[in-house]
């Protein structure tokens, strides 16, 4: 059923922002977008960006990306850094493209970064980044400061550890450096903003059939190639499914663990995500299929 009906007209000269938990289907309406109104669709989840998945991390497919032009998906290398810095530098250039950026995905912060600015924060030094690699989350999250800690999802250990490199690096909080952000790139009275607000248990039920429909696909030989590359403290190898399937695969978990671990930390993730997205878009445009 199509979700076009539930949005306001679309101005032609207007980006349009989809943002959404997983499996909430905000691919689906920005390819519809894409397809009747014309545009390019532009990537904004950081699980979507790496080269070595495609089904695992549910990025559009083949069928797909042959309907309506496609960016910023599966192009950099499994074991390159890559922040929300990085992402906001490669959309620079679609903003004022010759086609209507439809930007969607499902990591906040990129799209924080285009509507609110970003701080010009120095590069975090390789030394500084090893240090908290082998440090815990709940370590730290002990060394930063309230008004940091109140800012961030303290749950999701890679901004935790974002924060922490930028304090002891710069010796600055990232709530200062956030203070003094300059103007945004895209102010988002010149958007035409589209959250997804989802029933939980409609969510939940979608999240299970959706990672048996992964495996049905050949998820687990795409996590098979990556055997002999995987490395756990890499965000690509981080992303939700990865784990629990090599897991599997080097035999330390049945097939039926995997899947119910998965399922778990993807429905999880979702409702960090449906809390953020209800917490900081306020102003836009909400739909519910």
């Amino acid at each position: 059923m199509s979700l076009l009906g539930q949005l306001p007209p679309i101005p032609d000269n207007r980006p349009i922002l989809i943002a959404g938990p997983t499996a909430s289907g905000k691919s689906a309406l920005a390819l519809e977008i894409a397809v009747r109104h014309g545009g390019v669709i532009i990537n904004a989840d950081a699980s979507q960006i790496y080269d070595c998945w495609r089904i695992i991390t549910a990025c559009p497919s083949a069928e797909e990306e042959a309907q309506a032009p496609h960016r910023l998906y599966r192009h950099i290398p499994y074991d390159a850094r890559y922040s929300a810095g990085h992402w906001l530098r490669e959309v620079t250039p679609y903003l004022t493209g010759p086609e209507r950026p439809i930007i969607v995905g499902g990591t906040g912060l990129y799209f924080n970064t285009l509507i609110q600015g970003m701080a010009q924060i120095p590069a975090t030094p390789p030394e500084v980044r090893q240090r908290a690699d082998q440090m815990t989350r709940e370590a730290l999250l002990a060394e930063l400061d309230p008004e940091t800690t109140t800012r961030i999802d303290t749950l999701n250990r890679a901004r935790v550890q974002r924060a922490w490199e930028v304090l002891t690096a710069t010796g600055r909080s990232l709530a200062a450096w956030q203070d003094e952000t300059p103007p945004p790139l895209l102010p988002l009275e010149q958007t035409v903003p589209v959250v997804f607000d989802v029933d939980k248990a409609w969510l939940n039920e979608r999240i299970a059939r959706r990672f048996d429909l992964m495996l049905d696909m050949g998820a687990l030989d795409e996590v098979e190639a990556m055997r002999d590359r995987y490395d756990p403290t890499l965000p690509s190898c981080k992303a939700i499914g990865v784990p629990e399937l090599m897991a599997y695969l080097t035999g330390d978990m049945t097939l039926d663990e995997a899947r119910e671990r998965a399922t778990i930390a993807t429905r999880q993730f979702a409702k960090r995500q449906r809390t953020w997205f209800r917490a900081r878009m306020r102003d836009w445009i909400r739909i519910s299929p």
